[in-house]
């Protein structure tokens, strides 16, 4: 059975996951929202205005609350720039399986970032959490994100065709990967974890 911790914070080598807050809006459209570049992975359109985000963000911290919400902003450690954000869902009872999504402004793509995200809320959900699998995918045209799932250690597990429809309105296959706990647990039984502090 799974443990439900909320949105604990979680201290990486180079990252910070914590929870969003209100003050936090601007810089997400700033970095990451408002860009078709990142849009483009997203079923959800670039928002057009920053108002747009502020109701998003707005909704995020009021589920704060619900000790299965997930969601974290991901934030550089030195510097405390908020880049991209990570989050747990679909929370499966009967499975104990659920959904990993994430997403990173363009600027800091193709430097680890987002590797190093997964990793450690992949050792949070099998260590902690005692989650059976996490599966996650992403578009065929969005090969990076595969990368980072695959670094991850997960497992590409099939192609869906035609999973999501853009903004564009265009038709999307997507890559389906996932990591069952067992799997997590052998790779990583003398591995160094991941994180540095979960709180």
């Amino acid at each position: 059975m799974s443990t439900y911790f909320g949105t604990p914070p979680i201290e990486t080598d180079r990252l910070i996951l914590r929870k969003f807050e209100l003050s936090d809006a601007q810089t997400v459209f700033d970095h990451w929202l408002s860009d078709e570049r990142v849009s483009d992975n997203r079923i959800s359109p670039a928002h057009q205005t920053v108002s747009e985000t502020i109701e998003r963000v707005t909704k995020i911290v009021s589920e704060y609350k619900s000790e299965e919400f997930c969601y974290w902003a991901i934030t550089l450690k030195e510097s405390g720039e908020l880049i991209g954000e990570i989050d747990l869902y679909d929370f499966d009872q009967a499975t104990d399986n659920c959904q990993v999504g994430y997403s990173l402004g363009f600027q800091w793509w193709n430097q680890g970032y987002g590797t190093e995200a997964l990793r450690a809320v992949l050792e949070i959900g099998f260590r902690h959490m005692n989650l059976h699998k996490i599966s996650a995918s992403h578009n065929t045209g969005n090969p990076a994100s595969g990368r980072i799932m695959s670094k991850a250690g997960m497992l590409q597990e099939g192609i869906i065709r035609d999973m999501i429809r853009n903004a564009k309105n265009q038709y999307k296959d997507c890559a389906i990967y996932g990591i069952l706990q067992e799997d997590y647990l052998k790779k990583n039984a003398n591995a160094q974890t991941y994180i540095l502090n979960f709180i």
